[in-house]
């Protein structure tokens, strides 16, 4: 009788427990390094390919995606920015005192971190701190093997008018289906997730990936078409959760990890 009663549950507990580490939701650094010059840009690309991602590779921190702007201008500043995929917040917390205990990183980093003040490496460095949504709770590394440069990687910030209009829209990409459609027209979105610290909050970022200018327009234009998304975005529980849209465009480095 204790058996029959006593095994079921350890099942159940066995079963949430597994539920549980499938769905636990990552969180992801966005790092941007703001350069004045291309031989800024050298450096930095020096620090980060030979020194900082074999460093957070040696943590167990892989799928690191390293991107440059597609052109640069006035709207899109010369950068580099680094995304940097972790399990739980506490990684973050304890990464830099990791890294300065890393003595083959300390080294290979010297030149950068210990820059001239009248010479740095960047000019400014801003972070964005994310954590996934529900519907994607894991990043996915983007599949695509086509030439690099040609690659779009499309970073979008979606900017709420309240925080009540941001969990809205947070809420139209999880129950609403926009994830779910993106997923099914082949987006081959790379992560979803809501941002807890950075500039223009409150906001969510996500990025979505093609192999070139001619396949983005088409995926989008799929969208654009779908009777899914033209019937959910007339709902109105979802009106007006959305004040500004920023997209960027991306190509990833020959070291970027996809």
């Amino acid at each position: 009788m204790f058996k029959a009663i006593y095994l079921p549950i350890l099942f159940l507990m066995f079963t949430l427990s597994t539920w549980g580490q499938a769905n636990h939701r990552e969180y992801y650094q966005i790092k941007t390094y703001l350069l004045d010059t291309e031989e800024q840009e050298q450096r930095t690309d020096k620090y980060l390919s030979e020194a900082l991602l074999p460093a957070l590779k040696k943590l167990k921190i892989n799928n690191i995606g390293v991107l440059k702007p597609r052109t640069i201008d006035s709207l899109n500043p010369r950068s580099i920015k680094v995304l940097i995929p972790m399990k739980g917040i506490e990684e973050l917390e304890k990464l830099e005192t990791q890294l300065q205990k890393d003595q083959v990183y300390m080294a290979s980093a010297k030149d950068f971190l210990d820059a001239p003040y009248n010479n740095p490496p960047f000019s400014r460095v801003e972070s964005v701190l994310i954590k996934a949504f529900v519907e994607m709770p894991k990043m996915k590394p983007s599949p695509l093997n086509g030439p690099r440069k040609e690659r779009v990687y499309e970073l979008r910030s979606y900017e709420s008018p309240t925080v009540a209009k941001h969990i809205n829209k947070v809420d139209m990409f999880n129950k609403g289906g926009e994830v779910a459609l993106f997923d099914k027209l082949g987006f081959n979105a790379v992560f979803y997730g809501e941002v807890l610290s950075g500039a223009n909050m409150p906001n969510l970022m996500y990025m979505t990936t093609f192999e070139n200018q001619t396949s983005r327009d088409a995926h989008w234009k799929s969208f654009s078409d779908s009777p899914v998304w033209n019937k959910l975005k007339v709902q109105p529980m979802y009106q007006n959760n959305v004040s500004k849209n920023v997209t960027r465009f991306f190509y990833p480095t020959d070291y970027s990890d996809y």
